[in-house]
């Protein structure tokens, strides 16, 4: 082997050991580790969206003169569909965000409907439905929260020195976070309870 191929060798090893010691390999972790809790975050809104067909389908059976709580909900799940959502743009993530407490509100219009029909209310799969909107807002609260913390840890590592020196030669900046209303509103997952009847002893 040449002496110019140890050199190559020696210098690809030094570079490597420069990278690990300056925090690269830190910043290429805890940003993956932020892609991976946004996944989730959309993993869960969407287990909510594909919940709302049948969810609009089994309250229509009971209540059809409802047209407009069930457009609203329609057209309020048809326009976060068509959001292409960037998490590392401020503007698409506040859109994003704007058009997911859309559906959350035209929903909850939507459940409330089920007190004026007790029969809806004790129909079994409505129940069902209820419950796993229920879980799916609970599955949405812990994903939002992970996420938060995720790109917290991110943005203080790509801040501190010397890893900010590393970050600002790779183009590494912090990411944007939820807003700071919807951070506190995380901290409790929305309660679906829609007086559900008694179980029969």
């Amino acid at each position: 082997m040449s002496i110019r191929w140890l050199n190559r060798i020696l210098l690809a090893a030094l570079f490597a050991v420069g990278l690990s010691g300056c925090g690269y390999n830190d910043i290429q972790s805890s940003d993956e580790g932020t892609k991976s809790a946004w996944s989730e975050v959309l993993n869960q809104y969407q287990r909510r969206a594909d919940l709302i067909p049948n969810l609009v389908n089994t309250v229509k059976g009971f209540a059809e003169q409802e047209k407009e709580v069930f457009t609203r909900v329609t057209e309020a799940r048809s326009r976060v569909g068509q959001i292409q959502v960037n998490p590392g743009d401020p503007e698409s993530l506040k859109k994003f965000e704007q058009a997911q407490q859309e559906v959350g509100s035209a929903l909850s219009r939507l459940l409330v409907v089920a007190e004026n029909y007790p029969q809806l209310k004790s129909d079994a799969n409505f129940r069902d439905l209820q419950a796993q909107l229920e879980g799916t807002e609970n599955r949405i609260a812990v994903a939002r929260k992970r996420y938060i913390e995720s790109v917290q840890g991110y943005n203080v590592l790509v801040r501190q020195f010397p890893v900010n020196l590393t970050a600002m030669v790779f183009g590494y900046g912090p990411k944007p976070q939820f807003s700071v209303e919807n951070e506190r509103e995380i901290s409790t997952a929305p309660k679906v309870d829609f007086g559900r009847p008694a179980e029969s002893k």
